[in-house]
């Protein structure tokens, strides 16, 4: 397989590309690109871009330095404006596009990569950035210290041939159907102060913006980068980040002007703001999680893949899309969005909601005694209907809500005593991801404590593959999505969509597949 910046027409790339246009080309090309893919995602505005102003933007969630590599709470906004990967998946499809890596060449046996880089970008240092820095990067990444969820892949990289500053060839231990996935997700590092990165005190990379401070649970700062590859771009000159926890306060900063974007406000209320005009929602497609019901498969009476199926009957999904969601979503049955390779229609019905089966199937074993249901802030209105689904069925749950960090160790650390509510992320990327990188879904060790060599065979199948598309991968991914539906350690609900909400005067917003903030083409009216 292999790619160049001209490899594809301009009609395909302004229908697919989604934020691919933001920062791949420099110069005339970049120009001649973005508005029309900007505009897909900025509600089809056709408003005259303007340089220079303040983005003033709302999240939820502050930094904690030593989850960079982890996509959690502020970091996808770090990253997005800071850093930049080799290539970018388009939010609609897993056909990778250049971006620090402007052409690459697949062996035939997906063994090894070619890739040829850009020689016109700079660290924010104003030093080049080179093979080497390829190199560190995924060196880092792999890191077991950093806890990255593709680490397993980035450790698949055995080798670092590097030809030329501008060409290096990545040997694999085998061949990795989700090498792009990889490549999409690893932030380019500056190897000189990558030792600052755990201790928040710099963040140095190649992306539009430039880190300028943190005051930790208050403030982000960031400001354009004048050295930026392509000259044109970004149009804001300063973008500053407000840590605002309460979703009532974050939404009246919105609603008072304090700020022009929000990241996560509640769903009602998105949904709410979005009829009053003068705003606008964004759902960030492609960038998809999914809202699952989790089971400690150890729990003797959960055991019992009869309990687990009645479970997965009761759901009533529609209601939870709907009601919490407010339609910003769909019903799953299976954990691939739609637009996976690996999403089949026939396998997504099959435990659609259905109380008689439920409750045949519970018949037929051991009732659970009373079981905890444990969920995190924000997932209380979900828990509440997954209690009252299965309190039709005979099965009776005590809502347990803990806090987002004692619920982030209870999944690492296999420690839930019985069922819980939260979302999963990485499906919207080659489904081979998921399973051996995902930690719901890590088919070695998972949340759920579940074990299976079938399971464990068919990921390891999938994952080993030498393209990550295409017929063999598509039977691959079904053998892994039948090996789920038979477990059930995890009970998919459906899909739901993160959002922005922004004012009117906010044009060319965009984001990555794992919702991440492109400001590249923003600007200000």
């Amino acid at each position: 397989m292999s790619s160049t910046p001209g490899g594809f027409g301009r009609r395909n790339f302004l229908r697919t590309g989604g934020i691919a246009a933001a920062a791949i080309f420099g110069g005339a090309a970049l120009a001649a690109c973005t508005s029309a893919v900007s505009e897909q995602k900025a509600g089809g505005d056709d408003a005259t871009p303007v340089r220079g102003g303040t983005l003033k933007v709302g999240i939820r969630e502050d930094l904690v330095p030593a989850n960079l590599l982890t996509n959690t709470g502020a970091t996808p906004v770090v990253i997005g404006l800071v850093y930049e990967s080799l290539i970018r998946y388009p939010n609609d499809t897993l056909e990778p596009r250049p971006l620090l890596a402007k052409s690459w060449q697949l062996a035939a046996d997906g063994r090894s990569l070619s890739l040829d880089l850009r020689d016109d970008v700079k660290f924010h240092t104003g030093r080049p950035f080179t093979a080497k820095d390829v190199e560190f990067s995924i060196r880092t990444y792999a890191d077991a210290k950093w806890s990255a969820q593709l680490r397993s892949s980035a450790a698949a990289v055995t080798g670092f041939d590097i030809v030329s500053p501008t060409r290096i060839v990545l040997q694999l231990a085998h061949p990795l159907s989700n090498i792009f996935d990889l490549l999409d997700t690893v932030p380019i590092l500056d190897s000189e102060t990558a030792d600052k990165l755990g201790t928040g005190d710099t963040y140095i990379g190649t992306g539009p913006f430039k880190y300028v401070q943190r005051v930790p649970n208050s403030q982000l700062v960031f400001e354009k980068n004048p050295d930026y590859r392509n000259p044109e771009r970004p149009y804001l000159d300063r973008v500053e980040v407000s840590i605002i926890p309460d979703p009532n306060a974050l939404l009246n900063a919105l609603k008072s002007g304090q700020i022009a974007a929000a990241r996560e406000l509640g769903y009602r209320d998105a949904e709410n703001l979005g009829k009053s005009g003068g705003f606008t929602v964004h759902d960030l497609e492609g960038a998809e999680l999914q809202a699952y019901v989790g089971v400690n498969v150890t729990e003797p009476t959960l055991a019992d893949v009869r309990v687990r199926q009645a479970i997965a009957y009761s759901l009533d999904r529609e209601r939870i899309v709907n009601e919490v969601f407010r339609g910003a979503g769909y019903p799953l049955n299976v954990p691939w969005p739609k637009n996976s390779p690996a999403f089949d229609q026939s396998r997504n019905t099959r435990f659609n909601r259905d109380i008689g089966k439920a409750k045949q199937l519970l018949g037929q074993a051991t009732k659970p005694p009373k079981l905890p249901l444990t969920f995190a802030p924000g997932y209380g209105e979900v828990a509440q209907i997954v209690q009252a689904n299965l309190a039709d069925i005979g099965i009776e749950v005590e809502l347990d809500p803990v806090d987002a960090a004692t619920f982030v160790k209870q999944l690492t650390g296999q420690q839930f005593r019985g069922l819980w509510v939260t979302d999963h992320s990485w499906a919207q990327f080659v489904p081979s991801t998921l399973t051996v990188s995902a930690y719901p879904f890590n088919a070695r060790r998972n949340a759920s404590r579940y074990e299976s060599p079938a399971y464990t065979a068919a990921a390891d199948t999938a994952w080993q593959l030498a393209q990550g598309t295409g017929p063999e991968a598509v039977r691959a991914y079904q053998a892994v999505t039948d090996q789920l539906l038979e477990g059930l350690f995890l009970i998919e609900i459906g899909v739901r969509f993160q959002q922005f909400s922004t004012t009117s005067k906010v044009h060319g917003l965009a984001w990555t597949k794992r919702r991440e903030l492109v400001l590249t083409d923003t600007f200000l009216s």
